[in-house]
């Protein structure tokens, strides 16, 4: 494949706020770590963050660092089920969201899942929002999803620009549901993200935690197919979703300077042959959301 344009990588902040994922051995990222990372991305052409209200501290700490290089993508939490004024709680989450990110408009806006769009309050709750892209206070609305299901719900009632939507190795179904292809035929910006699942992908075979093991049969298909290689987990995990041409950018989320540098390092030597076939659509694995049930 080659080198690879990095504005098809957007830089995934949820580390930032919160010790996240299942492979994390170092926690939340340190306001001075983040700092380096965010000079990384910024002269290595990585121009967009991805982060969330519900990140923690995440946007916080962003506009403490300044964000002037780069495209923001936020999103929306889950609105109290009691809420009256719905136009008033939007406006009070996004200006203070604003306010934490130091910005006055942003690239994209996502709903974080798609319930309360399905709710009878969800023509409401999208209009409030609509009003922000029609004020340009957010260029592109959107929705990140868990599975693809989810869009045979949502899209004929709702018009979006952008969706986030999980894709790796493993969770194949963005595209062999047909809605990649569909989605791009739609003219709407499509983001991926849990490329590493986690972490999971990313770990020695002897470190994946047992409550996986009844998946053991992709973890020794996997790490047989990653011996025979000259590629590295992280090259072979990049090179998957970048082989879509429908994909606009991969979210790569990172716990370091050190493990940035390596993801950026890889894309100079991605390739997409002969990939393993490591397929499931069983969403205890590939729903992390489920992880803690095992």
């Amino acid at each position: 494949m080659g080198s690879i344009n990095l504005n098809r990588l957007a830089l995934g902040t949820v580390q930032f706020g919160l010790p996240y994922g299942v492979a994390n051995k170092i926690g939340k990222v340190s306001l001075p770590e983040s700092k380096a990372m965010l000079e990384f991305a910024k002269n290595n052409g990585v121009d967009m963050i991805d982060t969330a209200i519900s990140y923690g501290d995440s946007e916080q700490s962003l506009g403490v660092l300044g964000t002037d290089s780069f495209r923001l993508v936020t999103k929306l939490p889950g609105m109290p089920e009691n809420q009256i004024d719905i136009d008033a709680w939007v406006d009070l989450q996004l200006r203070e969201s604003f306010l934490r990110l130091g910005v006055d408009n942003i690239y994209g806006l996502l709903f974080h899942g798609t319930n309360q769009l399905l709710s009878q309050n969800g023509s409401k709750l999208y209009e409030a929002i609509l009003k922000f892209k029609e004020n340009g206070m957010v260029k592109k609305l959107g929705v990140s999803i868990y599975s693809p299901k989810e869009l045979e719900s949502i899209i004929p009632h709702y018009n979006f620009d952008l969706i986030q939507a999980p894709f790796n190795l493993i969770d194949r179904r963005l595209s062999s549901s047909g809605w990649l292809k569909r989605l791009k035929d739609m003219n709407v910006e499509i983001h991926t993200r849990s490329v590493f699942l986690q972490g999971l992908l990313l770990m020695k075979q002897k470190d994946i935690p047992y409550k996986f093991s009844a998946w053991n049969e992709i973890w020794l298909k996997w790490h047989s197919w990653l011996i025979g290689q000259e590629h590295s987990a992280i090259e072979a995990c990049l090179a998957f979703p970048l082989s879509f041409p429908e994909i606009d950018r991969v979210v790569v989320g990172s716990e370091s300077l050190s493990q940035l540098t390596q993801i950026v390092q890889a894309l100079d030597n991605l390739s997409v042959q002969n990939l393993p076939y490591l397929k499931s659509d069983d969403e205890k694995l590939i729903n992390p959301v489920n992880w803690e049930a095992l």
